[in-house]
């Protein structure tokens, strides 16, 4: 063995293939390839020569002894030189085994390579060690690097000798052809036998590839070699996670991940590298440890594909759940569509919390991890269910996104509650906050025990100017007066024109559109029509002609979405290239208007500050009508986040922002502009401290805190106790805690236990339905009050009654009753529907006198009223369907009647819950899930199926529908390219995205029912046995 064994390449190309080469054994594709099983005869102690010669002519009809059977690899086959060492070796072998230690063959066994053990009454110097000091002594693991995957995944991967049954003592360096049945050590004493003379190695050795290169299989090779590949760096990355050091940063192939998933960032973002501060982010000591964090930069800087990429980390190499919380429904919905594509691809499951949807706890998956998108209120649902399950340190990631929403109303007291809760209960799950530039960053990273990340990077330069008169001044924070000059307006204007638009918007707007993007933000939602409307009047008949057949499709699409109805001011608006964008707009004509604006269909939109919270829609240039909204002065955060819309990365060199503004707020723009930012402050004590109030009666519900010091250690690591004393000014934090639980007390949700020198607090039913239904405190009692009553007289001939028990309180204030329109809808009612309008307190008498003008003496609750009110229009919707006629109907906006259609089935949602806590509603649990499913989508039965799928709205469903994609299953198997082709105005990449997310939400009601069979097989723990 010590001359050099010369290593010949016959082919430098690969060779194509039409069968898949598997990482698998040989002996197990060629055992299943050809369908048949090695009989087991147990008489039989040899291979006969018969059998050894047809396996030779089987083989040798896929390929010939000097055949290159490995593509590029180095053949080893036609040495003859390297062939003629191992049967030199092999006759060594033969001579030493048969000398020193008999060769045992099992019985029904035609392996001819197996030695019988060292343990099998052969003495210590085995013809083992003779194989070592022979043959093996120079085949180091280094001699490995360089085989086909395939044999080297047979050498390393421990399952596939688990297959094959080789036990420790009866390993082989040659590939198994057949399973060899477990044998105990007692028959394999009795079986010992003279040995059959062995073959060659070198024939062994050639057998052995012609095997793996004669097994058909139907997977691809490249497929094969990509997914091991994938999964070899996975693995390396968990690996270099598990032993990171302070030193060390690269974690793998692409941060810690495999490098397919650069690749399907390039492929489905269009992102093919990093920003610098995207990289530093990611190689943070305090990512790589899994501390807590918060990152800090301006709009449009790539805050979310750094928590995208924490978030595939934790689900694939750290297979753990992630939680990713969202501000809107909308951005929810993007986010669902955008990172179905990924969870397809890398085998996890992305689950929709928001709105109605959304389990209570989530399925328990066994086999794959999940992605929660959530909104705030669904995130706080979404946790106490898996604090209820004790499956909260399953969750191995936490990521906010708008984390200055901590200090947003109610809203940032509900993404406290949440944080906290997690920060109390698991010490393992990792909290990232993603949020604008923070004024007192130091108190939420107190409160998160986080580190901070800020960076002030822009993709796209900013210029920020003001107008005053005609004039153009830039924003300058070392100026003295903070603007300095820049240039005047250059456009001429008629008197007339001049006193329609004083402001000039005309002039700021047509210096860029059409050929670039600008946002016009306004006030009000009026003036965004108002403003759109009058710029249109001036623009030239030119605009009319720039992509003139685009915005004839869109406004068919508009139609259809309306059921062939379309706003006038759209109509009007729109063949210039122009749009106005609020929350009068219904969900599917905003969608519409978003995506043709992102196309360059639409080169002008006039919206409202919540466009700037939302979607991400940027522009070349961004104009503030004026510094307020509605009649509030802006605020900093609110202004930075309107301008940061402004430069289109990878589009523009620089992107500028200019406010409107007069002499009279002169002043208080010069603060605006050079202002710090605002501060955030802990909203658990916002409306007389109904946050603290909620907080305590859930954390004693979910067995978190059941006494006052424990509740006092609890709220020790909230926000509102690192601001105690920025917050609670006339009292401490410890006599509010005592407070709030008396409240609780008196309220009936929370009571003292009676076992004697016990003393521990716990919830009544009423608080358990009230926190578990997340039912605001106070309608918690009046919502009691109403479904007792209700329950008396139950009205079930129509949905009415159940409609207006599930109308939200809360939208009562925003909607006041044309008593002439509720006259002719009250007498258009059922003699049974009135009746039940009576039990409530409404008469037809009443409704007549006010539709009258007539004064009324008797005291009727204007509560009720109004909520009967909103209840007849949403009766209305759910018999036509037809949003547009019932807006017609009842004076209404059709984007006000979508956002009660959309709060109702989430009161709805909550009810449920609420009823399903308390023994004496248990009518209400089958009535109202059918209602629920009603209000979510609201269309026809057949629709609902299809409208489950994330980015379809009720139009494309019905399109979907007529193309012949009747349900889900066709949808999930349906082919990109000819749906795009089937479906009018469908583009293929929404089509991608349409079949991506029917696929996913197909496996995910498959797994649901996969793990619920499972649940039922699985055999009981504690199951009592003799």
């Amino acid at each position: 063995m010590s001359a050099e064994i010369k290593v010949k390449r016959l082919s430098s190309r690969k060779r194509s293939r039409d069968r898949r080469i598997s990482n698998l054994t040989p002996v197990r594709k060629m055992t299943s390839a050809s369908g048949r099983q090695c009989p087991d005869h147990t008489g039989q102690m040899e291979l006969s020569s018969a059998m050894d010669q047809s396996m030779d002519a089987k083989f040798s009809e896929y390929c010939s002894d000097t055949e290159d059977l490995f593509g590029d690899y180095d053949s080893i086959v036609s040495d003859s030189s390297f062939l003629a060492k191992l049967d030199r070796v092999g006759h060594d072998i033969d001579h030493t085994t048969s000398s020193r230690c008999p060769v045992v063959m099992l019985a029904g066994n035609p392996d001819f390579t197996s030695l019988k053990s060292s343990t099998d009454n052969c003495p210590k110097q085995s013809c083992d060690d003779s194989m070592t000091e022979s043959f093996l002594e120079g085949f180091t693991d280094d001699s490995f690097v360089d085989m086909p995957s395939s044999q080297l995944a047979f050498l390393q991967d421990p399952q596939t000798a688990d297959r094959n049954c080789c036990t420790d003592e009866d390993k082989t360096s040659m590939p198994m052809r057949h399973p060899e049945k477990s044998v105990s050590t007692e028959d394999r004493n009795e079986r010992h036998i003279a040995p059959k003379a062995r073959k060659s190695v070198s024939d062994n050795l050639k057998r052995a590839m012609m095997a793996n290169a004669a097994t058909p299989s139907s997977v691809s090779r490249t497929a094969v070699q990509k997914e091991a590949v994938v999964t070899e760096e996975i693995s390396v990355a968990m690996q270099a996670m598990e032993s990171v050091s302070m030193v060390t940063t690269d974690l793998g192939p692409f941060f810690g991940l495999p490098t397919k998933v650069k690749e399907l960032i390039c492929n489905l973002k269009g992102i093919k590298d990093l920003y610098e501060w995207q990289k530093t982010c990611l190689n943070l000591d305090s990512v790589q440890q899994r501390r807590n964090l918060i990152y800090s930069l301006p709009t449009s800087g790539g805050k979310t594909l750094v928590a995208e990429i924490l978030i595939l980390k934790e689900l694939l190499c750290r297979k753990r759940d992630a939680l990713f919380i969202l501000p809107y429904i909308s951005l929810v919905q993007e986010k669902v569509r955008g990172l179905t594509s990924f969870a397809l691809e890398l085998d996890f499951m992305v689950e929709e919390y928001a709105g109605s949807k959304g389990r209570f706890p989530p399925v328990k998956r066994r086999g794959k991890r999940s992605l929660y998108i959530a909104t705030i209120e669904k995130a706080h649902g979404l946790v106490n269910s898996l604090i209820e399950a004790n499956r909260l340190d399953n969750v191995g990631l936490v990521v906010v996104d708008e984390l200055h929403m901590l200090g947003d109303g109610s809203r940032g007291a509900i993404i406290e509650m949440t944080l906290a809760k997690v920060l109390y209960i698991s010490k393992s799950t990792q909290i990232i906050g993603m949020s604008a530039t923070l004024g007192n960053v130091q108190d939420i990273q107190t409160f998160l025990k986080a580190e901070n990340y800020t960076n002030d990077f822009r993709p796209v330069e900013l210029k920020e100017y003001v107008k005053l008169k005609d004039s153009i001044y830039e924003v300058d924070s070392k100026e003295e007066e903070c603007f300095r000059f820049s240039r005047l307006l250059n456009f001429k204007y008629s008197t007339a024109m001049q006193k329609i638009d004083q402001d000039h918007i005309v002039a700021l707007v047509t210096e860029v559109i059409p050929s670039q993007s600008c946002l016009v933000f306004c006030p009000t939602k009026k003036n965004c029509e108002n403003v759109a409307g009058m710029i249109c009047k001036y623009l030239k008949e030119d605009f009319i002609q720039h992509k003139q057949a685009e915005k004839a499709v869109l406004l068919g699409e508009l139609r259809s979405s309306g059921n062939g109805s379309l706003c006038p001011v759209l109509k009007k608006t729109v063949p210039y290239g122009l749009a106005y964008h609020h929350s009068g707009l219904t969900s599917e004509e905003r969608k519409l208007v978003e995506e043709a604006y992102s196309a360059g269909v639409l080169c002008l939109l006039t919206c409202t500050s919540t466009l700037a919270a939302g979607i991400n829609l940027p522009a070349r240039r961004v104009i503030l009508r004026s510094p307020y909204v509605a009649a509030d002065f802006l605020k900093r955060s609110q202004y930075k986040q309107m301008v940061g819309r402004a430069g289109r990365a990878g589009i523009d060199t620089h992107g500028e922002s200019i406010l409107i503004l007069q002499d009279k707020d002169k002043v208080l723009v010069k603060k605006l502009v050079s202002a710090p930012m605002e501060i955030c402050i802990s909203n658990l004590m916002h409306s007389d401290g109904k946050g603290v109030l909620s907080l305590i009666l859930s954390v004693i519900g979910l067995n978190i805190t059941n006494s006052l010091e424990q509740i006092r250690d609890f709220m020790s690591g909230t926000l509102l106790s690192v601001q105690e004393k920025q917050v609670c000014l006339e009292r401490s934090l410890w006599e509010v805690i005592q407070e709030c639980v008396e409240l609780l007390k008196e309220k009936g949700l929370v009571t003292v236990s009676t076992e004697p020198q016990d003393g521990t607090l716990q919830v009544t039913k009423l608080g358990r339905a009230t926190y578990k239904g997340s039912v605001d405190l106070t309608y918690c009692d009046l919502l009691y009050r109403d479904l007792a009553k209700g329950l008396e007289s139950l009205m079930l001939d129509s949905f009415l009654h159940l409609i207006y028990l599930v109308t939200p309180y809360d939208m009562v204030s925003q909607c006041k009753p044309d008593w002439m329109v509720y006259f002719r809808q009250f007498t258009m009612l059922s003699a049974v529907e009135q009746k039940m309008c009576a039990a409530v307190g409404v008469s037809e008498s009443f409704v007549a006198r006010k539709a009258a003008g007539q004064n009324v003496k008797k005291n009727v609750d204007q509560v009720v009223v109004s909520r009967l009110y909103l209840a007849l229009v949403l009766l209305s919707l759910l018999k036509e369907t037809d949003l547009w006629s019932v807006a017609d109907r009842f004076q209404l906006s059709r984007g006000f009647i979508q956002t009660l259609l959309s709060s109702s089935s989430v009161f709805c949602s909550c009810v449920l819950h609420f009823t399903e806590e308390l023994e004496e509603f248990w009518p209400f649990k089958a009535l109202l899930t059918e209602l629920n499913r009603r209000l979510t989508y609201c269309v026809q039965a057949e629709l609902i199926p299809l409208m489950e799928v994330a980015g379809v709205m009720e139009r494309r469903a019905k399109q979907l529908y007529n193309a012949g994609y009747t349900t889900l299953a066709h949808l999930a198997n349906a082919d990109p390219n000819v749906l795009a082709k089937t479906v009018e105005n469908l583009f293929k990449k929404q089509a991608n995205q349409i079949v991506a997310s029917a696929k996913m939400l197909l496996n995910e009601k498959a797994d649901a029912l996969q793990e619920e069979m499972d649940d039922l097989l699985m055999m009981p723990l504690d199951l009592l046995s003799l």
